[in-house]
Parts: C-alpha cells; sequence; structure tokens
C-alpha cells in the first residue's frame, strides 16, 4: 500500500507565493546565499517569520526555473563555499506584480474585516 499523496491547498499555494515574495525582495537589496536570505527575512519580520532551509531550496530552485533569480557559487565571509542568488530583470518585474496582488488581498481581507 502506498501512501496518500498530499496536495495543495490553496494555503500551501499563499504560502508558496509569499515566501517566493519575500525571498525576491530580499534579493532586490543584495545577492545573498541561503542562510543570509532566510536571516534577513526573520530579521525584517521582526522574527515572525522562520524559513525552514527544506521550504527554502524548493523555493530558490522553482524561481531559478522560472528565471527569476540566478545562483551562482562563490564563497561566503567565513571562507565557505556559498551559493549566492541574484534577482534578474524579470524577477524585478514579478516582484512588482506579486506586491501589486498582495496589496489587493491585503485591501481585501481590510474591508471585510472592517464591513458591517
Amino acid at each position: 500500500m502506498t501512501p496518500a499523496r498530499k496536495t495543495a491547498t490553496p494555503q500551501d499555494e499563499l504560502l508558496k507565493g509569499t515566501l517566493d515574495l519575500l525571498i525576491l525582495k530580499s534579493l532586490t537589496v543584495q545577492s545573498m546565499h541561503a542562510y543570509a536570505i532566510v536571516r534577513h527575512i526573520e530579521r525584517l519580520s521582526g522574527g515572525i517569520f522562520s524559513v525552514e532551509h527544506g521550504s527554502l531550496y524548493p523555493a530558490l530552485e522553482r524561481l531559478q526555473r522560472n528565471g527569476l533569480v540566478v545562483g551562482k557559487w562563490g564563497e561566503s565571509p567565513t571562507g565557505r563555499r556559498a551559493r549566492y542568488y541574484t534577482i534578474t530583470a524579470a524577477g524585478r518585474r514579478r516582484f512588482g506584480e506579486k506586491v501589486s496582488a498582495f496589496d489587493r488581498v491585503l485591501a481585501g481581507i481590510k474591508g471585510v474585516l472592517e464591513g458591517a
């Protein structure tokens, strides 16, 4: 018997889209390796977001596959080999689109919460 395959829920898709948004935002600051992206997101969110490497690496691979970021091997400040990710021009455009879409979603939620 094979285990049941988990299908993606709308919440999974929302979280995936949000993680992509946070990664792209981080890379608008500068090129970063994975650990620096995690720390950047945690620091700016005041610890609200804790990105697990099991979520980060698939997201980075997806963003690379879609041409939104590129990865290049380099050396970290500690002297270790690390893959540095850089946002592409297409990634910057997609980031702008995602921010606009996110703003619309937030406005809709606010309207419902404040409605009578």
